[in-house]
């Protein structure tokens, strides 16, 4: 059912019970978006678990920013928790039995899990202007950098590449006034001083190669189950520019390039945000306004999006609206403010008339809820006081050795590790000043990424299905730059779209081939869209920037 006392199937997610009745989740509703809120310590965070895993057991794929650290337990089977032990005999879980799930971690700062990257051309000037808060004549700048950079072949693949341009536009503004318009020195020190910023906050390390296909997400994971995708996003929430670079790009990629599904049997993909109230709290206004916009637009591409947070008075008014799933944790009414953010929880739920709902926000015990969510013809359910079913991997952090293990024997092991700095417009640039010489060495050049150990991934590689990959290739020298431009990325995938790599089965190199293919591979897709034509790049760029107008 999606609610009870509604009389309908049993949900596609299990969310716990009221008394002996279940209560959870209708799978066709799931895209509907969804919120889950509650003071520290009230059981959020095991909610979003249980929700992250039934939808895994969907196939659905899953990606979560795990903002405490405390959700890479969905990796590891859990323990004998007395706790969890207690509420599974309480609830008559038969069913119920510890067990991982397939994960994949990602870290846009390359520290606690595989490196996720783009390039400056893939992000365009519009994303960028928003990003940085460049007011019209600057933003009307940085066009004109990007619109150069296009005509003359340029690649801007990471923050020098642009930075080069930009002092380029600068040295030459009187003749590129006179073909793109005039460029004041004032407005590109501007320019050059917010990218600095973002620098400073790992900015490069996000821009770069091999760039991420955000389509991968959707790879089916092993035994047909949706991989859970965790973002580390502890370090990264003290660095809001990057973050919010991270969240304008994908979330613009993935309203340009999923398709139209209406209301599909299940979701496509699921995103979890938690300690949401950080997020908005921190986040520059054109994240805050991108949130909004796909919240209400993406629910058509089949994708759902939750937030997790202390109070729905944390959200802004226009999010809180369209969030049509609700599970509702205790809270403390200390303070008048704090009587405030109950009255207002209470009052987004439909009314029961067994129950109310103000006094029992305040008296709700740790793992317990109140849950609304979205029957078979889209109505809210009326709220329900359940007990929450507990998840069914370990509660709390893993060990770096059990996360290396995981990365390694996960199928994104060597494929965006290594990065890789190709000839661009630095360097072209910088041949242009000096004919015949070697490129001038980056200031901003990456280190040399550490290999991961070799050792062995036993359980981990029980979960995939597949033994760990061993240590990523060392730097291979940059691929020569072809003459000729690629076709541009499509903007649409086809209906049956599974891209690649395989999660069930061992990836073994051909006779007299390497796993140098899996880094080369990468760099080729990363190339393709790179150095895609001229109209091509535009044209993506404006459908980027569309949802952001």
């Amino acid at each position: 059912m999606g609610s009870t006392g509604q009389g309908q199937a049993m949900p596609g997610v299990l969310l716990g019970q009221v008394g002996l009745s279940p209560v959870g989740l209708l799978a066709r509703m799931a895209n509907r978006h969804g919120l889950i809120a509650g003071a520290t310590g009230t059981g959020k965070t095991a909610t979003m678990l249980t929700l992250a895993e039934g939808f895994s057991r969907l196939g659905v794929p899953v990606l979560l920013a795990d903002v405490k650290g405390d959700v890479a337990g969905l990796s590891q089977a859990g323990g004998q928790n007395p706790r969890v032990t207690e509420r599974v005999a309480k609830l008559g879980l038969k069913d119920w039995r510890a067990e991982a799930s397939p994960v994949v971690f990602w870290d846009v700062l390359g520290q606690a899990g595989h490196p996720l990257r783009t390039t400056v051309s893939e992000i365009g000037p519009m994303l960028f202007a928003r990003l940085l808060g460049l007011n019209e004549v600057q933003a009307g700048v940085l066009t004109v950098a990007f619109t150069l950079a296009d005509d003359e072949g340029l690649l801007l693949v990471d923050l020098k590449d642009l930075r080069a341009v930009l002092a380029h536009v600068a040295d030459h503004a009187k003749a590129i006034g006179t073909r793109y318009g005039g460029v004041s020195g004032a407005s590109v020190g501007a320019i050059q001083r917010a990218l600095l910023e973002l620098e400073r906050q790992g900015g490069e390390k996000f821009l770069g190669e091999p760039a991420f296909d955000p389509l991968e997400l959707l790879t089916p994971g092993p035994g047909g189950r949706g991989p859970i995708h965790v973002l580390a996003a502890d370090k990264l929430l003290a660095a809001p520019r990057v973050y919010a670079c991270f969240l304008l790009w994908l979330l613009a990629e993935l309203f340009e390039r999923l398709p139209e599904v209406g209301d599909a049997d299940k979701p496509g993909l699921v995103l979890f945000f938690d300690e949401a109230h950080l997020l908005f709290d921190e986040a520059p206004k054109a994240l805050v306004d991108s949130v909004e916009r796909v919240t209400r637009l993406i629910r058509s591409k089949g994708v759902g999006v939750y937030f997790v947070t202390q109070s729905p008075l944390d959200l802004p008014e226009m999010v809180l609206g369209q969030l049509g799933n609700r599970v509702q944790h205790a809270l403390r009414a200390f303070t008048p403010k704090d009587q405030q953010a109950v009255r207002a929880a209470a009052d987004t739920f439909r009314p029961n008339p067994r129950i109310d709902t103000a006094r029992a926000i305040t008296e709700l015990a740790v793992g317990e809820a109140l849950v609304s969510t979205l029957g078979a013809d889209g109505s809210p359910g009326v709220v329900e006081r359940a007990l929450i079913a507990p998840p069914r991997c370990r509660l709390g952090a893993i060990s770096p050795e059990e996360r290396r293990q995981t990365m390694q024997a996960g199928p994104f092991a060597g494929r965006y590790d290594t990065p890789v700095d190709r000839e661009s417009a630095f360097e072209l640039l910088a041949n242009r000043v000096d004919r015949g010489a070697a490129p001038a060495p980056s200031p901003w050049g990456r280190p040399e990424a550490p290999p991961p150990d070799d050792a062995g991934a036993k359980s981990a590689a029980d979960i995939w299905g597949r033994r760990p990959a061993p240590s990523a290739p060392p730097r291979e020298s940059a691929p020569p730059r072809s003459s000729a431009p690629a076709s541009p990325r499509p903007t649409r995938p086809p209906p049956d779209y599974r891209p690649a790599p395989d999660y069930g089965a061992e990836r073994a190199p051909p006779r007299g081939t390497s796993r140098r293919e899996g880094l080369a591979e990468a760099m080729m897709k990363s190339a393709g869209r790179a150095i895609a034509s001229e109209v091509g790049r535009r044209v993506i760029r404006g459908v980027l920037g569309s949802i952001l107008k």
